[in-house]
């Protein structure tokens, strides 16, 4: 009685904010910032415009991600069209899914976090958990559709870059916030520059107690031993030397105590203990193409009642790139790529993995309306040997208000160390397979972008995808699974979105997406939703911001998801108190909808969920 008398005056408290910050605002109206990114920099590997670009590039920004208190990418990235987060297993790991498909790279300023270990479940090798911190991103690129040609092994479904904020101005800041079950959030930045340095800090203790969830019956259920505590710490360090040239040391640590939930005795904890970094000397800053040398680290731990399992890797990466006459824009680079992983309680210690690979790129302007990218990259993997993977792709721009584009680009995927060896015998047992193949076959993306405006926007794409050698991991007989290549994976799909603003105070964006996939020689559950919805509706005023966006989707296998359909709901609402302090509200899964995020029924999403908190700056 005394949970639901809180939740109500919380609830009453939002509405109330809503209702007097609308009053405030009848008589001061203050314009929105454009909220149209025009610069992106992952599809091609360097700056362009993103009307010339020939790729469905997406842009999250720092102003979004602030306006809605996003805890976490995972959370930002879930409202995109055409993009599914799952929970990934009871460890608290999150996978990324576009255009239905798990083979995804994850980098935080061109980085990579994908390792050769894999993640607890499908065909994914990053989990978004690696990410501690919102608070130091400038934005989130997802570029959907064939990316291995810059990118290599995993850039199947597409790619998400993740670019940090450089610091700038001399500032602190303070976000505390406390919710529903047991949930305390605290985290510190600091950011500043003086002379040629600059760096940006940030720190930061997550724990809940549990959580709740609604059951197919209709009851909300104490889900136990499903809480958690996380300890952060992220830093870039920046030098410049001059105006073409910089050095960027960054290092990331999380550490965290995750209880795993799926347990039958309800008793294990994960503590997993993730740590990568890089030192990048940038060069030719001032030019069209940019180059750089990066030296990068990987380190992921995981100890699970007494058993340890882990992968570390080094990377030696280079990149140049010319401006050769008007016309071409050439990029060019060399990557190197070592890592051991072990897994003592499933059979396989100390197995290295080393890659090497070279890429190339042009992007040739053809008059005031065309632009031709060709690519290929090649790619040496110790096991496996060499894969050519080239691309081409094709943007016109009739009006400066609309482009359209088409790509074709063969991908690939090389198995991870648990395909090749993961094995366990017992009750339930799996066994790895050290004959597989690499992953291979082609994508292909068409679409179309129109700006009604400076605040509306219309992008349509279709795609379509044909794998060969697709590794799965069938029932071969009771109670023993078994990784396989099996013969096919088709999948073709639609992203519709349209994205604008109605006036200086409200915004809005729609957005459908349609998967199909189909598999040879398995019965597969393909971890998407067939049709993916997405709405958001935003209001900012003076000191006042609301936000309430819905994801939904329809077309699931009942059997294994509790349901065919799901319909979720995400409010917040924040008021700026003084220049320096925010505060906020937030209520995830506003209806209480019930919605498992895999389909095995493991993995239910938390239900209703209040956080109220404070945003200080000095």
């Amino acid at each position: 009685m005394q949970r639901d008398l809180k939740k109500m005056v919380l609830a009453s408290l939002a509405l109330g904010m809503l209702y007097s910050g609308t009053a405030v605002c009848q008589a001061e109206a203050v314009a929105q910032d454009d909220d149209i990114v025009d610069v992106v920099v992952t599809a091609e590997r360097m700056p362009s415009s993103r009307m010339s670009t020939p790729a469905d590039v997406t842009v999250i920004t720092a102003e979004q991600i602030e306006d809605n208190h996003y805890s976490d990418v995972a959370e930002a990235l879930q409202h995109v069209n055409g993009v599914v987060v799952n929970g990934g297993s009871g460890n608290g790991e999150q996978q990324v899914i576009i255009n239905g498909d798990q083979r995804v790279v994850i980098m935080v300023d061109g980085q990579r976090l994908n390792n050769d270990q894999g993640v607890a479940s499908g065909r994914a090798s990053a989990s978004l958990g690696m990410i501690p911190s919102v608070k130091n991103i400038e934005r989130i690129e997802v570029v959907k559709g064939a990316g291995s040609a810059l990118y290599g092994s995993d850039a199947v479904g597409g790619v998400v870059n993740i670019i940090t904020k450089k610091g700038s101005k001399n500032e602190t800041t303070i976000d505390l916030n406390t919710g529903s079950f047991g949930t305390h959030n605290y985290e510190l930045t600091n950011q500043g520059s003086q002379g040629d340095w600059d760096w940006f800090v940030t720190a930061g203790i997550q724990k809940r107690g549990y959580f709740k969830y609604k059951a197919e019956n209709g009851e909300n259920v104490r889900k136990e031993s499903s809480d958690y505590s996380k300890d952060s710490l992220s830093l870039r360090l920046g030098k410049k030397f001059s105006d073409s040239d910089s050095l960027r040391f960054m290092y990331t640590h999380r550490q965290q105590d995750v209880a795993d939930f799926t347990r039958w005795d309800g008793t294990f904890h994960q503590n997993q203990n993730y740590n990568y970094g890089s030192i990048t000397y940038n060069f030719k800053e001032d030019q069209p193409v940019q180059g750089f040398l990066r030296y990068g680290v990987n380190y992921k731990s995981t100890e699970n009642n007494g058993h340890k399992f882990d992968t570390h890797s080094h990377d030696l990466e280079y990149q140049n790139g010319w401006q050769l006459g008007k016309n071409h824009k050439v990029v060019a680079g060399a990557e190197w790529h070592q890592s051991t992983s072990s897994n003592d309680q499933s059979g396989y210690n100390n197995k290295n993995i080393t890659t090497q690979a070279l890429f190339l790129q042009d992007t040739i302007t053809l008059g005031d309306r065309w632009t031709f990218v060709p690519g290929v990259r090649m790619d040496h993997h110790s096991m496996f040997g060499t894969h050519w993977s080239p691309k081409a792709a094709l943007n016109y721009q009739p009006t400066k208000q609309t482009r359209m584009y088409a790509s074709w680009g063969r991908v690939f995927k090389a198995p991870t160390a648990d395909d090749l060896y993961y094995t366990s015998v017992g009750y339930y047992t799996t066994l790895g397979n050290p004959d597989l193949k690499p992953e291979s076959g082609h994508v292909e993306t068409v679409g179309v972008t129109h700006e009604f405006s400076e605040k509306a926007v219309l992008d349509m794409s279709y795609f379509w995808s044909n794998l060969s050698n697709v590794i799965a991991w069938p029932e071969i007989t009771t109670r023993t699974w078994a990784a396989r290549n099996v013969n096919r994976e088709k999948k073709h799909g639609i992203n519709i979105s349209l994205s604008g603003a109605l006036s200086d105070r409200w915004a809005y964006e729609a957005g459908y997406s349609y998967v199909s996939t189909e598999y040879t020689d398995i019965n597969a559950r393909p971890y998407y939703e067939p049709n993916g919805y997405r709405l958001g509706v935003h209001y900012k005023c003076d000191r006042w911001k609301a936000n309430l966006m819905g994801r939904f989707g329809s077309g699931l296998d009942d059997t294994n998801y509790g349901r065919n359909h799901y319909a979720i709901w995400d409010f917040n609402t924040s008021y700026a108190a003084t220049q320096n302090v925010d505060i906020y509200f937030k209520i995830n899964n506003l209806t209480n909808q019930m919605y498992y995020t895999v389909p095995t029924k493991q993995y239910p999403l938390q239900g209703r969920t209040f956080l109220v908190g404070a945003n200080i700056k000095f």
